[in-house]
Protein backbone atom coordinates (compact mmCIF):
# COMPACT_ATOMS: atom_id res chain seq x y z
CA UNK A 1 0.00 0.00 0.00
CA UNK A 2 0.85 3.76 -0.41
CA UNK A 3 2.91 4.92 2.11
CA UNK A 4 1.58 8.87 3.51
CA UNK A 5 4.85 9.82 4.73
CA UNK A 6 6.17 9.22 1.31
CA UNK A 7 5.67 12.24 -0.85
CA UNK A 8 3.69 11.62 -4.56
CA UNK A 9 5.88 10.47 -7.60
CA UNK A 10 4.74 12.37 -10.43
CA UNK A 11 3.41 9.48 -12.55
CA UNK A 12 3.17 10.97 -15.55
CA UNK A 13 6.28 12.23 -15.90
CA UNK A 14 7.90 8.88 -14.77
CA UNK A 15 5.91 6.90 -17.42
CA UNK A 16 6.34 9.41 -20.22
CA UNK A 17 10.33 9.17 -19.02
CA UNK A 18 10.31 4.87 -19.39
CA UNK A 19 7.93 4.85 -22.48
CA UNK A 20 5.21 3.42 -20.53
CA UNK A 21 1.94 3.59 -21.84
CA UNK A 22 0.43 0.03 -20.40
CA UNK A 23 -1.81 -1.00 -17.62
CA UNK A 24 -1.47 0.55 -14.19
CA UNK A 25 -3.27 -2.62 -12.30
CA UNK A 26 -1.27 -3.63 -9.18
CA UNK A 27 -0.90 -6.80 -10.68
CA UNK A 28 1.98 -9.35 -11.71
CA UNK A 29 2.05 -8.19 -15.73
CA UNK A 30 2.12 -4.29 -14.84
CA UNK A 31 4.96 -5.07 -12.20
CA UNK A 32 6.69 -7.26 -14.66
CA UNK A 33 6.36 -4.75 -17.72
CA UNK A 34 7.43 -1.46 -15.36
CA UNK A 35 10.45 -3.05 -14.34
CA UNK A 36 11.48 -4.11 -18.15
CA UNK A 37 10.90 -0.59 -19.34
CA UNK A 38 12.69 1.07 -16.28
CA UNK A 39 16.08 -0.77 -16.37
CA UNK A 40 15.44 -0.11 -20.89
CA UNK A 41 15.12 3.68 -19.99
CA UNK A 42 17.20 4.56 -17.22
CA UNK A 43 20.81 3.39 -17.11
CA UNK A 44 22.86 2.42 -14.46
CA UNK A 45 25.64 5.35 -13.46
CA UNK A 46 27.80 6.32 -10.73
CA UNK A 47 29.06 9.82 -12.99
CA UNK A 48 27.83 12.56 -10.02
CA UNK A 49 29.49 10.30 -7.11
CA UNK A 50 33.47 10.77 -9.28
CA UNK A 51 31.91 14.83 -9.87
CA UNK A 52 32.15 15.01 -5.91
CA UNK A 53 28.15 15.75 -6.46
CA UNK A 54 25.99 14.58 -2.84
CA UNK A 55 23.63 11.71 -4.18
CA UNK A 56 19.90 12.74 -2.91
CA UNK A 57 17.84 9.69 -1.98
CA UNK A 58 14.59 12.76 -1.70
CA UNK A 59 11.85 12.20 -4.47
CA UNK A 60 11.91 15.52 -5.66
CA UNK A 61 15.36 14.92 -6.23
CA UNK A 62 15.67 11.50 -7.96
CA UNK A 63 12.69 13.33 -9.92
CA UNK A 64 14.91 16.07 -10.97
CA UNK A 65 17.87 13.91 -12.02
CA UNK A 66 16.08 10.62 -13.30
CA UNK A 67 13.26 11.30 -14.85
CA UNK A 68 13.58 15.36 -15.72
CA UNK A 69 17.18 15.59 -16.60
CA UNK A 70 16.69 11.89 -18.24
CA UNK A 71 19.93 10.78 -15.73
CA UNK A 72 20.73 7.65 -14.89
CA UNK A 73 21.73 6.29 -10.89
CA UNK A 74 22.77 3.27 -8.77
CA UNK A 75 20.82 1.68 -6.50
CA UNK A 76 19.55 3.54 -4.07
CA UNK A 77 18.17 5.71 -6.50
CA UNK A 78 16.95 3.18 -8.80
CA UNK A 79 15.59 1.74 -5.69
CA UNK A 80 13.83 4.50 -3.75
CA UNK A 81 12.41 6.19 -7.05
CA UNK A 82 10.59 2.48 -8.31
CA UNK A 83 9.27 1.61 -4.64
CA UNK A 84 7.66 4.99 -4.94
CA UNK A 85 6.13 4.63 -8.28
CA UNK A 86 4.79 1.05 -7.31
CA UNK A 87 3.33 2.31 -3.98
CA UNK A 88 2.19 4.95 -5.90
CA UNK A 89 -0.11 2.32 -7.99
CA UNK A 90 -1.40 0.19 -4.92
CA UNK A 91 1.80 -2.51 -4.90
CA UNK A 92 2.89 -3.35 -1.46
CA UNK A 93 6.85 -2.86 -1.33
CA UNK A 94 9.21 -3.51 1.45
CA UNK A 95 12.78 -1.75 1.17
CA UNK A 96 15.64 -4.27 2.12
CA UNK A 97 19.49 -4.17 2.00
CA UNK A 98 21.82 -7.04 0.47
CA UNK A 99 25.57 -7.27 0.72
CA UNK A 100 26.81 -7.90 -2.63
CA UNK A 101 29.53 -10.66 -3.27
CA UNK A 102 30.60 -10.91 -6.86
CA UNK A 103 33.81 -10.01 -5.80
CA UNK A 104 33.87 -10.06 -1.71
CA UNK A 105 33.23 -13.11 0.41
CA UNK A 106 29.74 -12.53 2.05
CA UNK A 107 31.64 -12.41 5.63
CA UNK A 108 33.70 -9.36 4.56
CA UNK A 109 30.74 -7.60 2.68
CA UNK A 110 28.99 -4.41 4.17
CA UNK A 111 25.00 -4.56 3.23
CA UNK A 112 25.34 -1.15 0.93
CA UNK A 113 23.00 -2.95 -1.93
CA UNK A 114 19.10 -2.05 -2.27
CA UNK A 115 16.12 -3.87 -3.60
CA UNK A 116 13.00 -4.17 -3.22
CA UNK A 117 10.22 -6.81 -2.42
CA UNK A 118 7.00 -7.12 -3.95
CA UNK A 119 3.72 -8.57 -2.38
CA UNK A 120 1.50 -10.49 -4.60
CA UNK A 121 -1.46 -12.80 -4.74
CA UNK A 122 0.95 -15.06 -6.47
CA UNK A 123 3.91 -14.37 -3.89
CA UNK A 124 6.76 -12.48 -2.83
CA UNK A 125 9.18 -11.17 -5.59
CA UNK A 126 12.35 -9.38 -5.80
CA UNK A 127 12.70 -6.57 -7.75
CA UNK A 128 16.27 -5.00 -8.87
CA UNK A 129 16.33 -2.33 -11.31
CA UNK A 130 19.71 -0.78 -10.15
CA UNK A 131 22.16 -3.53 -9.93
CA UNK A 132 23.72 -2.87 -13.55
CA UNK A 133 24.68 -5.46 -15.89
CA UNK A 134 24.36 -8.36 -13.49
CA UNK A 135 20.52 -7.55 -12.39
CA UNK A 136 17.56 -9.32 -13.51
CA UNK A 137 15.25 -7.83 -16.22
CA UNK A 138 12.28 -9.11 -14.39
CA UNK A 139 10.80 -10.18 -10.99
CA UNK A 140 12.73 -13.09 -9.40
CA UNK A 141 10.25 -15.25 -7.49
CA UNK A 142 11.22 -15.41 -3.35
CA UNK A 143 11.36 -18.79 -3.60
CA UNK A 144 14.19 -21.58 -2.93
CA UNK A 145 15.03 -22.43 -6.45
CA UNK A 146 18.03 -24.01 -8.40
CA UNK A 147 19.89 -24.02 -11.89
CA UNK A 148 18.08 -26.52 -13.25
CA UNK A 149 15.28 -23.90 -13.70
CA UNK A 150 16.63 -22.16 -16.84
CA UNK A 151 16.02 -19.09 -15.64
CA UNK A 152 19.24 -16.36 -15.63
CA UNK A 153 18.55 -15.34 -12.41
CA UNK A 154 17.05 -17.31 -9.28
CA UNK A 155 17.18 -17.36 -5.60
CA UNK A 156 18.60 -19.73 -2.96
CA UNK A 157 17.79 -19.81 0.38
CA UNK A 158 20.49 -21.64 2.79
CA UNK A 159 19.42 -20.79 6.53
CA UNK A 160 19.51 -17.10 6.84
CA UNK A 161 20.73 -15.88 4.12
CA UNK A 162 18.58 -15.53 0.69
CA UNK A 163 21.26 -15.28 -2.21
CA UNK A 164 20.71 -13.74 -6.06
CA UNK A 165 22.45 -16.45 -8.45
CA UNK A 166 22.91 -15.65 -12.05
CA UNK A 167 23.88 -18.06 -14.83
CA UNK A 168 26.49 -16.22 -17.61
CA UNK A 169 27.73 -18.17 -20.35
CA UNK A 170 30.89 -19.11 -18.67
CA UNK A 171 29.49 -20.25 -15.16
CA UNK A 172 26.95 -19.45 -12.30
CA UNK A 173 27.42 -16.25 -10.03
CA UNK A 174 26.69 -15.09 -7.11
CA UNK A 175 25.50 -12.05 -7.10
CA UNK A 176 24.00 -10.42 -3.37
CA UNK A 177 22.84 -12.17 -0.70
CA UNK A 178 20.70 -10.67 2.73
CA UNK A 179 18.64 -12.41 5.54
CA UNK A 180 15.69 -10.34 4.66
CA UNK A 181 15.97 -8.49 8.01
CA UNK A 182 13.90 -5.68 8.74
CA UNK A 183 15.79 -2.10 7.13
CA UNK A 184 14.87 1.36 8.74
CA UNK A 185 15.06 4.39 5.98
CA UNK A 186 17.99 5.71 7.48
CA UNK A 187 19.82 2.43 6.82
CA UNK A 188 19.62 3.18 3.16
CA UNK A 189 20.87 7.01 3.61
CA UNK A 190 23.97 5.10 5.83
CA UNK A 191 24.28 3.21 2.77
CA UNK A 192 23.69 5.54 0.05
CA UNK A 193 26.49 7.56 2.29
CA UNK A 194 29.37 5.13 2.87
CA UNK A 195 28.98 3.95 -1.57
CA UNK A 196 29.28 7.60 -2.69
CA UNK A 197 32.01 9.18 -0.34
CA UNK A 198 33.62 6.43 1.13
CA UNK A 199 37.64 6.34 -0.09
CA UNK A 200 37.73 2.71 -0.99
CA UNK A 201 34.55 2.43 -2.45
CA UNK A 202 34.46 1.34 -5.95
CA UNK A 203 32.07 3.69 -6.74
CA UNK A 204 34.32 6.22 -5.86
CA UNK A 205 37.38 5.24 -7.55
CA UNK A 206 35.88 3.47 -10.78
CA UNK A 207 33.48 4.89 -13.67
CA UNK A 208 30.41 1.91 -13.88
CA UNK A 209 28.28 2.47 -16.40
CA UNK A 210 25.19 -0.01 -18.17
CA UNK A 211 22.65 0.66 -20.50
CA UNK A 212 19.97 -1.66 -21.90
CA UNK A 213 18.36 -1.62 -25.26
CA UNK A 214 16.17 -3.03 -27.22
CA UNK A 215 18.89 -5.25 -29.27
CA UNK A 216 21.36 -5.82 -26.19
CA UNK A 217 23.20 -3.46 -23.64
CA UNK A 218 26.59 -1.20 -23.08
CA UNK A 219 28.68 -1.44 -20.06
CA UNK A 220 31.31 0.69 -19.67
CA UNK A 221 34.29 -0.22 -16.46
CA UNK A 222 36.68 2.93 -16.41
CA UNK A 223 38.21 2.99 -20.40
CA UNK A 224 36.64 -0.39 -20.93
CA UNK A 225 33.40 -0.54 -22.96
CA UNK A 226 31.57 -3.60 -24.10
CA UNK A 227 28.68 -3.56 -26.63
CA UNK A 228 26.26 -6.67 -26.31
CA UNK A 229 23.71 -7.66 -28.41
CA UNK A 230 22.33 -11.04 -28.63
CA UNK A 231 25.41 -13.29 -28.31
CA UNK A 232 27.52 -10.73 -30.02
CA UNK A 233 30.05 -9.35 -28.03
CA UNK A 234 32.36 -6.21 -29.39
CA UNK A 235 34.68 -4.74 -27.01
CA UNK A 236 36.44 -1.09 -27.11
CA UNK A 237 38.35 1.22 -25.39
CA UNK A 238 37.41 5.69 -24.53
CA UNK A 239 39.92 7.35 -25.81
CA UNK A 240 39.55 10.17 -23.73
CA UNK A 241 36.62 12.14 -21.66
CA UNK A 242 35.21 14.15 -24.73
CA UNK A 243 34.91 10.68 -26.15
CA UNK A 244 32.94 9.46 -22.84
CA UNK A 245 30.91 12.76 -23.49
CA UNK A 246 30.06 11.26 -27.03
CA UNK A 247 29.27 8.10 -25.77
CA UNK A 248 27.14 8.77 -23.34
CA UNK A 249 25.00 10.94 -25.47
CA UNK A 250 24.89 8.45 -27.87
CA UNK A 251 24.02 5.53 -26.03
CA UNK A 252 22.84 7.03 -22.80
CA UNK A 253 20.44 9.25 -23.81
CA UNK A 254 22.17 12.35 -22.18
CA UNK A 255 24.57 14.97 -22.77
CA UNK A 256 26.62 15.91 -19.87
CA UNK A 257 29.12 18.75 -20.48
CA UNK A 258 30.97 18.55 -16.84
CA UNK A 259 32.47 15.34 -18.54
CA UNK A 260 35.08 17.00 -20.06
CA UNK A 261 36.51 17.73 -16.74
CA UNK A 262 35.88 14.10 -14.97
CA UNK A 263 37.97 12.37 -12.55
CA UNK A 264 38.53 8.90 -12.77
CA UNK A 265 41.03 7.60 -9.53
CA UNK A 266 41.89 4.35 -11.20
CA UNK A 267 42.42 5.82 -14.70
CA UNK A 268 45.44 7.80 -13.93
CA UNK A 269 45.17 10.01 -17.11
CA UNK A 270 41.76 11.05 -15.91
CA UNK A 271 43.09 11.95 -12.13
Amino acid sequence: MTNPERPAVDLEAYFERIGWNGETRADSGTMAGLLAAHMRSVPFENLDVLLKRSIRLDLPSLHDKLVRSRRGGYCFEHGTLFAAVLERLGFEIARHTARVVLVTPREQAPRMHMFLIATLPEGRFVLDPGFGGQAPAFPVPLIDADETGGATHWLQHDGRWWTLRMRTPEKIVDCWTTTLDADNETDFVLGNHYTSTYPDSAFVNRLMLHARNDGGSVSVMNRDVTFRRGSEIRKSQVADRRELRALLSEHFGFDLPEIEHLRVPSVPEWS
